[in-house]
């Protein structure tokens, strides 16, 4: 792969409408001051260790299981109080608190990411079981992202977490609501995942690109929504136990091509300005995350033909037309079998 010009990692606020983006090795220090009343946190143990003293400014903390989120954002919600909930941890945590807040109305999110989910971009996320699917959803009014937590994970996870975010930031400009911005950020987001793992080593530097790309690969498919690529992998997820960034990264290879057919013009501006075709990157990041494909991440023949069916009941699919059938579904899981 060619090298890509660097792109500027200097932190920034970023002021977006209702919501403040704080980005930057060594913002986390800013915590205090941003969250100016009492606060609920959800965490993970992995999480809660990393920063100890915020947990010991809550005024209550509960920690996320692993699960999916409808049910643990149900199980949760006698339990957690406060009108504002911070979410220090990967997606997980950060959409149990979207749906927390959603479900019980007015409090705001504050998302300080230990993973390049993304989920502190965006408004996407599963409701609390039993709340009305028409019920408003919620997205972070603060984002507090220090590369030194959102880039923590060890390489093999991280580069996991990296194939999630850049199938934001290919998927997100494929869809039917992309927009130039959506395109400009994919864009960007991409070329720092690619410089990030582009030497022969993830440093400091390189994990303040990944954490970068991840805001920026957020942004844009919060955006622009989100379809085929997303479908499958959060269907296998949910219906195979694989984990989210494994999921993203064992399919991205099969689904970009599947969205090339969809909009070549953006998998040609893509290719171009990461100087090489993005499924390049895909398997690198495979490659680095320790994975094969599915059969190795233990699914099941049977999983398999039920998550091809239950993908293609998915309505989100018409967002990359044509919307994928389950002909289509059942030859993209086979490919990454």
């Amino acid at each position: 792969m060619s090298v890509i010009p660097p792109i500027d990692l200097t932190p920034f606020r970023w002021r977006d409408g209702e919501r403040l983006i704080v980005f930057g090795r060594g913002r986390l220090s800013e915590a205090p001051d941003l969250l100016d009343e009492p606060f609920t946190l959800l965490t993970t143990s992995r999480a809660r260790a990393l920063v100890p003293d915020l947990v010991g400014l809550a005024a209550g903390v509960h920690e996320v299981p692993a699960g999916r989120v409808d049910e643990i954002a149900g199980e949760l919600r006698s339990r957690v109080e406060g009108a504002l909930l911070v979410a220090l941890g990967g997606g997980r945590v950060i959409d149990t608190a979207k749906a927390l807040a959603a479900a019980d109305p007015p409090r705001r999110v504050v998302a300080i990411p230990t993973t390049l989910s993304g989920a502190e971009m965006t408004a996407i996320h599963r409701h609390a079981a039993g709340v009305s699917p028409e019920t408003e959803r919620v997205r972070p009014a603060i984002v507090l992202s220090d590369p030194a937590l959102s880039a923590s994970q060890p390489v093999p996870d991280l580069a996991q977490s990296a194939g999630n975010a850049l199938g934001h930031a290919v998927e997100g400009p494929a869809t039917n609501q992309a927009h130039p911005v959506s395109a400009l950020t994919g864009l960007a987001a991409a070329q720092l995942i690619a410089q990030a793992f582009s030497a022969g080593s993830v440093e400091e530097a390189e994990r303040d690109a990944l954490g970068l790309g991840a805001v920026l690969a957020g942004y844009s498919i919060g955006t622009s929504g989100y379809g085929l690529h997303h479908v499958v992998s959060q269907t296998l997820a949910r219906f195979a136990g694989v984990p989210h960034g494994a999921a993203n990264t064992i399919m991205l290879p099969h689904t970009i091509a599947a969205l090339a057919r969809r909009r070549p013009e953006w998998n040609e501006r893509l290719s171009a300005g990461l100087r090489a075709n993005p499924a390049e990157l895909a398997r690198r990041l495979l490659e680095l995350g320790g994975l094969t494909g599915l059969q190795a991440a233990g699914v099941s023949e049977d999983e398999l033909e039920v998550c091809a069916e239950q993908a293609a009941e998915r309505p989100e699919l018409a967002m990359t037309p044509p919307a994928a059938d389950a002909e289509e579904l059942r030859a993209l899981y086979r490919a990454a079998y």
